[in-house]
């Protein structure tokens, strides 16, 4: 291992990145680099590979096309401290080993996530799963007062119970969500990059959507900067075009207002609510794209 990634390793190690009030991210190890990579596409496409002169242009290639074995020659392996609401998330991604904090066995993390006043969010009206915008300062701080006299008084009820002599596995089932737990999550780096595409989105929640981005920015881009560099180009800042969204932009290019509407409906865009013809997810998003292609809509929903 390079002299650099030796003293990321002890920098990284020793130092956990902190994520919301109480929860943390802290790098336990790694096997591999950028080189693995390159290492590994070339034994398995051997001639094939000559005419690629830098690692920098294979890694590339290599995303670019979806070949992703290479990068599962590289593992990672974190210690994380985490709300236990978002870890139910976090371990829906079971690509990874796990090892977490037992409640069994140990007393339970005297720490629970708080939220600032300024944090509340209100319900999305279009996404039954995710947020809006937030409440006012003031009834924020509402909420923030009473969730603090919540998880107060659900500690000292377990408290109690452990000092009762109330079974471990028994006394932590009224602690709320908010509780913070701790694993260690390894993984290997095609798996990692899928969760970081998946929870840095701005469609994920908040909370999980700190810990990915202080994996990414501030581990992964530091470990294998190459494979970093391209994740972004090609996974992250990238847009997928649909077949009906070519076929869309080809008549919205062509100035075919009628027919763009025709091929929303049949692809059922569009739907009738209140009287009314109103767009549907996917045309929403379509237009979200036109705006960042800076293409002008033919239509005025």
């Amino acid at each position: 291992m390079s002299d650099y990634l030796e003293d990321l390793k002890k920098e990284l190690s020793a130092n956990p990145i902190k994520v919301l009030d109480d929860g943390f991210v802290r790098l336990v190890d790694f096997m591999g680099s950028d080189e693995a990579v390159v290492q590994a596409a070339r034994v398995s496409y051997g001639k094939g590979t000559k005419q690629v002169s830098e690692d920098r242009g294979l890694i590339r290639y290599l995303l670019r096309n979806d070949h992703t074995t290479p990068f599962e020659m590289c593992e990672i392996k974190l210690h994380i401290r985490v709300p236990m609401d978002c870890w139910r998330q976090w371990i829906r991604h079971r690509t990874a080993n796990v090892n977490e904090y037992s409640t069994r066995y140990s007393l339970a993390i005297d720490a629970a996530q708080q939220t600032d006043p300024g944090k509340w969010r209100t319900q999305a009206k279009d996404n039954k799963q995710g947020s809006g915008g937030f409440f006012p300062e003031e009834t924020g701080s509402r909420l923030t007062r009473a969730e603090g006299e919540l998880q107060n008084h659900c500690r000292s009820v377990y408290n109690e119970r452990i000092e009762l002599g109330v079974s471990r596995e028994q006394a932590r089932k009224d602690l709320p969500l908010s509780t913070y737990t701790e694993a260690y999550w390894k993984i290997d780096l095609h798996n990692l990059l899928r969760f970081l595409r998946l929870r840095m989105d701005d469609h994920a929640q908040y909370e999980i959507r700190q810990y990915a981005k202080a994996i990414g920015y501030e581990i992964v881009s530091r470990w294998v900067p190459l494979t970093w560099a391209a994740f972004l180009d090609y996974q992250v800042n990238c847009m997928k075009l649909s077949d009906t969204e070519i076929k869309l932009l080809v008549l919205i290019y062509a100035g075919k207002e009628e027919e763009c509407l025709e091929l929303m409906k049949e692809a059922e865009w569009l739907r009738i609510k209140d009287g009314e013809q109103k767009p549907g997810r996917e045309a929403r998003e379509f237009s979200e794209k036109l705006t960042k292609l800076g293409i002008p809509k033919l239509w005025s929903f």
